[in-house]
């Protein structure tokens, strides 16, 4: 058996039951070293650990890959949820493996952040740009739910498209610098890192595990006010 795990946004406290219970059983789990320090709690000595970066992620993959047709229990973990940022990793995941595998959904940054903002989920747009290849679809897409009045959380690329560069576009393509942003670097944190307008952002660096709240300057309406 080979999973796919969303462990949360970066604490244990965001994982799920079934997602711990598959981790502990595990005779071997893998992941982004950083997805896998959140984890690391919950192993035993007996397990075998893979962890991997962007550049051996590949190669590291393939070797969880033989463990798995050997007959070991794997676990792959993912920060967040398998089915968000995460969608390419899980391809990888299958393409090393030959073959479709088990996902655990876990709880998502997106989920946390609408939780902290006190938005609702179904008006606001997510828009990930944790992806590789060309970011233009993705941009256009941002640019275009802020100007139809949704509230929009919009995952960063490390280094390239980061909090002040999205900042940037979305001024360039003509949206108000008055949009009200919270920039937040652990949703641990009952605190954003950074609130302010778009216009403030440009400019402002923040680390890679960063997500943005970007306001609706006009949200539209819910049709449930007044309501009992």
């Amino acid at each position: 058996m080979i999973s796919c795990i969303g462990v949360g946004p970066g604490h244990l406290d965001w994982l799920t039951r079934r997602g711990a219970a598959l981790i502990t059983a595990a005779d071997v789990v893998a992941g982004f070293a950083s997805v896998v320090e959140v984890v690391r709690p919950l192993l035993r000595p007996e397990q075998r650990v893979i962890t991997m970066g962007y550049r051996d992620q590949v190669d590291r993959l393939a070797e969880v890959a033989a463990l798995h047709h050997a007959g070991q229990r794997c676990a792959v973990v993912f920060m967040g949820d398998v089915h968000f940022s995460g969608f390419q990793y899980l391809e990888r995941v299958e393409r090393a493996c030959g073959h479709p595998v088990e996902t655990v959904p876990g709880i998502s940054s997106a989920q946390l952040l609408a939780s902290r903002g006190r938005v609702c989920f179904d008006e606001t747009t997510f828009v990930t740009f944790h992806r590789r290849g060309d970011l233009t679809p993705f941009k256009t897409h941002l640019r275009d739910v802020l100007r139809a009045g949704r509230h929009a959380i919009v995952i960063p690329r490390p280094w390239d498209l980061m909090p002040g560069d999205i900042a940037a576009y979305l001024l360039g393509s003509g949206l108000s610098a008055a949009h009200r942003v919270e920039v937040w670097e652990n949703l641990s944190r009952e605190e954003a890192a950074w609130r302010g307008t778009l216009g403030e952002l440009e400019g402002r660096a923040f680390s890679d595990l960063s997500i943005l709240l970007i306001r609706a300057l006009k949200p539209l309406p819910t049709g449930l006010e007044g309501e009992a």
